[in-house]
């Protein structure tokens, strides 16, 4: 075996090692989701058995007395809709401040890379109060929020796509007639698909699986997210229904896992064509 053969081969075994040890978790939530709570914690790492084995009575206690079926629905609202406006808006507005060339659009598109480097905690209590009071903290305002929230990192890599976007192209549209919706609704998105893609990806990773932002705007008397339900289901004196807990752990990522798998191709190609180009 040559020496380039064998680090080849030694590289494929480390790399299937790491994956197995970060997929682990999610088996061990799985098969820990089919035992009963008292087993889960004294066999945590164990596979269901005769004795332990609970059927579907974790995702029943999850879905019935927990309510976890409305907390996926307000999950759905709210991701599809802040997915759709940060993906619409923060398009539009790469598109803008980079063929502007002016010193606003500059200003601007600095001012969205600022926003990445601001911790989270620096304005959380100023956004809940202000939420609040101009009443965001419903599953249709909170979309408001996260675009504001998501449209440093997604202004970022629009901008370096729209830097390859041989302007000719958009030039031969004015030509044509098109005014500068049309040009960007008909010429413009269609090319940045792979970074509409990418970015949607992301973004619909984060808000399905962010807590903090929803547990500080939203109204909790009336809407519950995923994350939310499950960290409500610690009780009183720190007691928390395990098998409930695993049960609805597997229901919230499954759907997550889907959709990363169906679309993960487009990831690295729409990274490195905002990130590279221009």
């Amino acid at each position: 075996m040559s020496n380039k053969k064998a680090k080849r081969t030694f590289a494929t075994l480390l790399l299937a090692a790491l994956s197995i040890v970060y997929v682990s978790p999610l088996f061990i939530i799985l098969f820990n989701s089919f035992k009963s709570k008292t087993f889960i914690n004294l066999q945590p790492f164990t596979l269901p058995n005769a004795e332990t084995f609970a059927g579907w009575e974790n995702y029943l206690v999850g879905i019935e007395k927990y309510g976890f079926l409305d907390s996926v629905w307000w999950s759905l609202i709210i991701t599809v809709g802040s997915v759709f406006a940060i993906l619409l808006f923060c398009s539009m507005f790469a598109w803008f401040i980079t063929r502007a060339k002016t010193w606003y659009s500059k200003i601007l598109f600095l001012l969205c890379i600022f926003s990445m480097v601001v911790p989270f905690q620096m304005v959380m209590f100023t956004l809940s109060k202000t939420a609040d009071m101009l009443k965001l903290n419903t599953p249709w305002g909170i979309v408001i929020v996260y675009l504001g929230f998501g449209a440093g990192l997604s202004v970022f890599l629009f901008s370096g796509f729209v830097k390859g976007i041989p302007l000719e192209i958009e030039e031969a549209a004015t030509i044509d007639g098109c005014g500068p919706v049309r040009t960007f609704f008909r010429v413009v998105l269609p090319i940045m698909q792979p970074t509409y893609i990418t970015v949607g990806i992301l973004q619909t990773m984060w808000i399905w699986n962010d807590f903090l932002l929803p547990y500080l705007v939203l109204d909790q008397r009336y809407y519950k997210t995923i994350p939310m339900i499950i960290q409500m289901m610690k009780g009183s004196f720190g007691r928390v229904d395990m098998g409930a807990v695993m049960a609805c752990l597997v229901m919230a990522v499954i759907p997550m896992i889907v959709f990363y798998l169906s679309a993960q191709k487009h990831i690295i190609g729409g990274v490195a064509a905002g990130a590279v180009k221009g």
